[in-house]
């Protein structure tokens, strides 16, 4: 059966903590299509820039029965009517994943799909939201490298050197942004705003400044 697996250290979910997260989905408008599946990775923070823990990763297919069949979106993330009929039940997926971030912040690039996906999900449920904050990595990556043009993550990615085993496939997706958060670290670092998570907020609030 298709469904979740957790791994997570002993240490507790904190600001030492911060997960990166990608999510598949049954189209491209959040406030109406399915959420499919939900991968995560946890980054540690201590002396240094922050690592990625691969044994603190969370990955889970949700269940859809009888689900509309549109043939384009399966071959893009791969997620096939049988495997997801085979997910896990929402509200089981939702309260483990729950359980798993922890009061962790959440990044993502362009996260407000994501979050609107995730959050929408979780009300209807479990009738509750994730309290956790959440921040774009796509403002941060533009406030401290305006010299790169790019918007997409494909862009990001071949402009820093990052890749990526298979694209739109969320685990492969997430590994990918959080080797990018990394890439972006020692210019994070160069605008003198910390190296906690409210510096990283701080720079994200910025790109509401910057030029369209």
């Amino acid at each position: 059966m298709m469904g979740w697996f957790s791994r997570r250290g002993a240490a507790a979910a904190d600001e030492g903590r911060w997960v990166v997260l990608d999510v598949e989905s049954s189209g491209l408008d959040a406030s109406r299509d399915r959420l499919l599946a939900i991968a995560a990775i946890a980054l540690r923070r201590g002396a240094g820039a922050p690592r990625i823990t691969l044994g603190d990763s969370f990955e889970v297919v949700l269940r859809h029965e009888a689900a509309p069949v549109d043939k384009a979106n399966i071959l893009l993330h791969g997620i096939g009517v049988g495997a997801q009929g085979q997910g896990v039940e929402a509200a089981q997926a939702l309260a483990e994943f729950e359980r798993w971030v922890g009061a962790s912040p959440l990044i993502g690039f362009h996260v407000a799909f994501d979050e609107t996906l995730i959050q929408r999900s979780m009300r209807a449920a479990l009738g509750r939201r994730l309290a956790n904050p959440w921040i774009d990595l796509a403002d941060v990556a533009q406030v401290v490298r305006p010299d790169v043009s790019g918007r997409s993550l494909d862009d990001w990615m071949a402009a820093l050197g990052v890749q990526c085993a298979v694209r739109h496939q969320a685990a492969a997706d997430t590994l990918a942004t959080a080797e990018l958060l990394l890439k972006l670290w020692p210019k994070v670092l160069d605008q003198r705003e910390g190296d906690d998570w409210h510096a990283l907020s701080r720079l994200a609030a910025q790109r509401r400044w910057l030029p369209r």
